[in-house]
């Protein structure tokens, strides 16, 4: 079984692992063209009037757009949700993963947060906890980019005895397990097997495992379990910009989306409705860091960020919708409702 489930991130990962060398995240022939928010040569329109492929000339002089206030970030960031374990009045839980180091924990997937939960009832049966959400825009710059130099009062568990007023608290957000492995296996795996698994062909257990091990060690990016957040994209995609938000005609949206299977997805769907056309468009995906990105966001820059739309994951739906989100039992977004969505 963990083969299998491995075998398929090398699949998904592989589908378009057309760019090995990147600038800024981005291809080659993508940066240097200057078309990021153009449809490129061979690239497909996006939710736009037609399904047709549109081509658009290089443009000789590119314009600049001003950086983003952190206010602007702020609102950017507003509708992705992150998690945390907190108790039932919306308190925190510190832990200590070393015994030493005093961390609280935000999670990219609700349901690495609800482990995390159960983990901690299985030894606390006495503590009354739950998962909540958090908007990552309240939390960007005041909590998780902020100096941890603020005092919090920690409470013994269950809250018995009295609390103790401590500092330096490390706030840590951990990205989906699944999207770490695929943002290493795009930056790492050799050229000759993504070639082979898109003509049809199939990797060897052996040959699936050594990617994965060559993922873990070799990869540039991406090495730690926290922090780092990768953030896909795929350069010819594009979104009709809705019309209540005043878009004007043929105005689109840039997707980048924190899951690179809802991405590849969506790519899938949205090629398998093309009637006129080649089908056989090949995806450019590339890939950033989140911190990266908003740090790009905040300089003047030749790439429109307003234009940019992120995607928050959502769990994958049957092969007709691929993008449907699922509500199950053990779904712990399922269960919240939409207040949760806060501050701290």
């Amino acid at each position: 079984m963990r083969v299998v489930f491995h075998t398929a991130l090398l699949v998904t990962a592989a589908i378009a692992c057309t760019a090995t060398s990147t600038i800024f995240g981005l291809s080659d022939a993508t940066a240097k063209s200057g078309n990021l928010f153009g449809v490129g040569r061979g690239g497909a329109l996006f939710g736009g009037k037609s399904n047709t492929q549109t081509a658009v000339p290089e443009s000789t002089t590119n314009p600049t757009y001003p950086a983003m206030s952190q206010e602007e970030v702020e609102d950017w960031l507003a509708h992705i949700p992150v998690f945390a374990v907190t108790d039932s009045k919306g308190s925190g839980v510190i832990l200590r993963p070393d015994n030493e180091t005093s961390v609280f924990y935000f999670f990219m997937s609700p349901m690495m947060a609800n482990a995390t939960l159960e983990s901690l009832k299985s030894s606390n049966e006495n503590m009354d906890l739950r998962i909540s959400a958090f908007s990552l825009g309240k939390i960007w710059f005041k909590v998780l980019n902020s100096d941890n130099a603020t005092e919090v009062m920690l409470q013994p568990p269950g809250g018995a005895g009295e609390g103790e007023m401590t500092s330096g608290v490390e706030y840590r957000l951990v990205p989906d397990t699944r999207d770490l492995m695929g943002a290493r296996m795009l930056l790492t795996m050799d050229p000759e097997d993504g070639e082979k698994l898109k003509a049809g062909g199939k990797l060897t257990a052996e040959d699936a495992q050594a990617a994965i091990q060559k993922a873990m060690t070799e990869s540039p990016k991406f090495k730690e379990t926290y922090n780092e957040i990768p953030v896909f994209m795929i350069a010819q995609m594009r979104m009709q910009k809705p019309a209540e938000e005043n878009a004007k005609e043929g105005e689109q949206l840039l997707p980048m989306y924190f899951s690179l299977q809802n991405m590849v997805g969506t790519w899938q769907q949205f090629m398998s409705q093309i009637t006129d056309g080649p089908k056989n468009v090949e995806p450019a995906i590339n890939l950033m860091d989140l911190h990266e990105l908003v740090g790009k966001m905040q300089e003047e820059s030749e790439i429109d960020f307003r234009n940019v739309l992120l995607i928050p994951s959502v769990p994958m739906g049957d092969a007709n919708n691929p993008t449907e989100t699922v509500a199950r039992d053990d779904d712990p977004v399922s269960q919240m409702g939409g207040d949760t969505l806060g501050d701290l």
